[in-house]
């Protein structure tokens, strides 16, 4: 049996609502405060500042609200970023549990794995965003959900070999500690047959290792990059860009900021729009509509198209009409 949340349970018996609070440990449907009537703490652990991070935690403030709910009458967000630093998110973390916050949410694996440890204790819920694998990040059972931004590998492959009929190796840079890119990585690795393709992979264990890897596939003479949404990779991708651009590589993103950046295209998702559903599913448990257990992890399966028209040209490949009826230019936005 799960544990109450004590502050929680007396402000409803001082109140007298009569409302059982959830076994997720948030106030019964209609009931969104603490104790005296306060916001109820969302603590925000993000793992790191970039565009693709701060859209999910954007769209899951966005989601909150579309749900009905009220910063600063049903809820109070605390935000930490933890800059990469696997030892700050744990600090976090473990702050939000001292102050005994209603829920923690984690964006990026390692920021989800250290909330849902120190939430564990105090059954706090716990919600995660931006996770490619939560089943090999164990964090798919007890109190926690969220969503899993799987990367459309199928379409990425097909869309390196429309604009690339000859191209035979895919560069990857990956991070050997993170569980969604070693995920990732595998499902290239098993598709990239299918497609005429080899995988060139190479993994680093820091941010700092990361151009250097890139010079590593350019004296491979890899005929692209794909990007995946690799933390320490994303965070360094415009250094990255000045090598291939120089070197006349195209390098592929899978989400749209990355494009924005100057990836010439790719197949991805769009990561506001995951920060919503993922929103509206921590409302739904903080209404006490449902517990974290009765909201299984959803994968986003729907990706769209994109290209930067200005980076495609400069690399000299020409976009298949039937690729740009379909996908979205974003050089200018």
């Amino acid at each position: 049996m799960k544990k109450l949340n004590k502050n929680l349970l007396t402000a409803a018996m001082a109140l007298t609502l009569g409302l059982s609070l959830t076994a997720c440990g948030a106030p019964a449907e209609g009931g969104d405060s603490q104790e005296g009537g306060e916001p109820a703490i969302i603590g925000i652990c993000q793992y790191g500042q970039h565009a693709s991070l701060d859209n999910c935690r954007e769209g899951f403030l966005q989601g909150l609200k579309e749900a009905g709910l009220v910063e600063g009458t049903d809820y109070e967000i605390h935000y930490e970023n933890a800059s990469f630093d696997d030892n700050m998110a744990i600090q976090i973390s473990q702050s939000f549990s001292a102050e005994d916050a209603a829920m923690m949410v984690g964006i990026a694996t390692p920021a989800a794995t250290a909330c849902y440890a120190a939430a564990e204790d105090k059954d706090i819920p716990v919600i995660f965003t931006a996770i490619t694998d939560p089943v090999g990040a164990k964090l798919d059972s007890g109190n926690i959900t969220g969503t899993s931004d799987v990367l459309p590998v199928e379409g990425q492959l097909k869309l390196i070999r429309a604009l690339q009929p000859e191209a035979k190796t895919v560069g990857i840079i990956y991070t050997t500690s993170e569980a969604n890119s070693l995920y990732s990585v595998e499902v290239y690795k098993d598709l990239a047959e299918q497609y005429g393709f080899t995988i060139d992979a190479i993994g680093v264990t820091a941010q700092s290792e990361v151009t250097q890897a890139v010079d590593t596939l350019i004296n491979h003479k890899v005929d692209c990059l794909s990007n995946l949404t690799d933390n320490n990779v994303v965070g360094v991708l415009g250094s990255i860009l000045e090598k291939t651009n120089a070197a006349g590589i195209p390098v592929y993103g899978s989400e749209i900021e990355q494009m924005k950046l100057g990836c010439v295209a790719g197949a991805g998702l769009e990561y506001v729009e995951l920060g919503v559903q993922t929103g509206k599913m921590a409302a739904r448990v903080l209404k006490g509509e449902a517990t974290c257990q009765d909201i299984p992890y959803e994968v986003i399966e729907n990706y769209s198209l994109y290209f930067n028209s200005m980076s495609l040209q400069e690399l000299n490949i020409a976009l298949p009409e039937e690729i740009a009826e379909t996908a979205q230019d974003v050089a200018n936005a």
